[in-house]
């Protein structure tokens, strides 16, 4: 499959295809967990500037294996019917793999969010999750839509006013969509999720021995180069994150206006800060520049881990050759084409597949569903408990050792933890757990040769799991 102009939802299949014949399962349970379930095309008038413009925009529900359907909702041009059923799919496999007890879904409105100002998003908003609460394609244990590209807590926020203008007596109404801001029901560290757990899978990834060997790398995550493309939110996190708490060595970043490259490493905050004030990364100091027009030569940077974290379809069998990184590591969805994958795994370069690396984002939206459905913060119970018990292991131990402990000290190990520490302890537990499963079924299973098979593999095993022990498959 070299052919670089396959579309998004084919080389998603192509992968499944790849992955199946190691499940061992009947080609029938196969093509009913490949295909999509369900698909709304809506096309809707909006009165913008005195002018009616009819919006096209979908929800896409690929498997209703586990309830509620649960993805996000991007708000592009580019925005079609294969490129959203395609998401819903990955959202599928995705959740299984991380043990996420939700069917993949994902939404898609066809618009240039910033062609619109705030007043005209929020119509288009509100008049599309009307339209999914007409046809029952949202809600607390139906559907679960959460932030895309092109949208984010404000849009969420708008789409949970509606749903509870329409069920006023639903208590679980917060509950129908994810991503909200933090006073709006939402949860602390969605924001950082999808981010902070690309840093943790590629550091849970760094810390396998015999993977690092193979690639001719020291083992574990410190030191090691990276170049990220893309700096929006999953992106910019990713870099972060892996600089301040990792170690990592950001080397380059590319944005649309352009990419630039230090070989010593750049302060990612200070790249961040310089493009905020400044509208571009381009002008950034004692930096090799490359222009709009040659800001895919970012995938040619040299490093040992590159993260494609903007769209789809970015390294393909055109430019796979040129890679120039030890590890690919997908934060984006769908970043690399089938084409393009067969090229990086001749050239035995380790790709961490997309269906499992930005799984944080689902992964603390479902944390903020559950703590919508009980309706208690997390921390409420147990946080001073547990800094009271903290303390008095302490003055047990000064008791014992006749010693004293700086009060400064004292008062770091004794706090009980924040809804922001569970979060992220949960997160980082299940980024762990996730890459430990397929890379049991990597190393183990014959003819498995790389993570994604072994990723698609392990998703298509725990979906059909759920089929049969409900009664879903005949």
């Amino acid at each position: 499959m070299s052919n670089s102009t396959v579309s998004f939802l084919d080389s998603v299949n192509h992968y499944f295809d790849a992955a199946a014949p190691h499940t061992g399962l009947p080609e029938g349970l196969l093509k009913q967990i490949r295909v999509c379930n369900s698909v709304y095309q809506i096309h809707f008038p909006v009165k913008i500037d005195g002018e009616v413009r009819v919006i096209e925009a979908y929800r896409a529900q690929h498997s209703h294996h586990r309830s509620p359907t649960k993805g996000g909702i991007r708000y592009s041009n580019h925005v079609n019917q294969d490129e959203v059923v395609a998401l819903a799919t990955l959202m599928s496999y995705k959740c299984a793999i991380v043990d996420v007890p939700f069917g993949g879904a994902k939404g898609g409105v066809k618009i240039n969010p910033w062609e619109y100002s705030e007043a005209d998003l929020e119509k288009i908003t509100r008049r599309y999750t009307t339209e999914l609460i007409r046809r029952k394609f949202i809600g607390p244990a139906v559907d679960v839509p959460a932030p895309d590209y092109g949208t984010g807590p404000r849009e969420m926020a708008w789409i949970y006013d509606t749903y509870r203008s329409f069920h006023p007596d639903d208590i679980n109404a917060a509950g129908c969509v994810t991503g909200k801001p933090v006073s709006q029901n939402g949860v602390q560290g969605r924001t950082e999720a999808t981010g902070r757990g690309v840093f943790y899978g590629i550091r849970e990834a760094c810390n396998q021995k015999d993977l690092m060997d193979q690639l001719g790398l020291t083992l574990g995550i410190r030191g090691k180069t990276m170049v990220v493309q893309g700096l929006g939110n999953v992106g910019s996190y990713t870099a972060t994150i892996s600089q301040d708490e990792g170690g990592v060595i950001i080397v380059g970043v590319s944005e649309v206006e352009g990419a630039i490259y230090r070989k010593a490493g750049l302060d990612i905050h200070d790249v961040i800060r310089h493009r905020r004030e400044h509208g571009t990364i381009l002008t950034y100091p004692d930096v090799e520049v490359f222009g709009k027009e040659d800001r895919r030569t970012v995938m040619e940077f040299e490093c040992d881990i590159l993260v494609p974290a903007a769209l789809e379809n970015q390294i393909t069998a055109e430019n796979a050759r040129d890679v120039n990184a030890k590890i690919i590591a997908e934060a984006a969805n769908g970043p690399v084409t089938a084409g393009g994958d067969e090229i990086l795994a001749e050239r035995g370069i380790v790709v961490i597949p997309d269906i499992y690396l930005n799984a944080g984002g689902v992964t603390v939206s479902y944390f903020e569903w559950l703590k919508n459905l009980s309706h208690m913060r997390f921390g409420r119970l147990e946080k001073r408990f547990d800094e009271g018990a903290y303390r008095r292991i302490l003055e047990q131990i000064e008791a014992t050792t006749g010693k004293a402990i700086n009060e400064k000290v004292k008062d770091q190990i004794a706090r009980g933890a924040d809804e922001i520490d569970l979060v992220r302890s949960g997160l980082e537990e299940t980024m762990i757990t996730g890459f430990q499963g397929i890379y049991k079924l990597y190393r183990e299973k014959e003819g498995i040769k790389d993570l994604r098979t072994a990723a698609f593999a392990l998703a298509i095993s725990k979906i059909s799991s759920d089929y049969i022990a409900l009664g879903i498959w005949p």
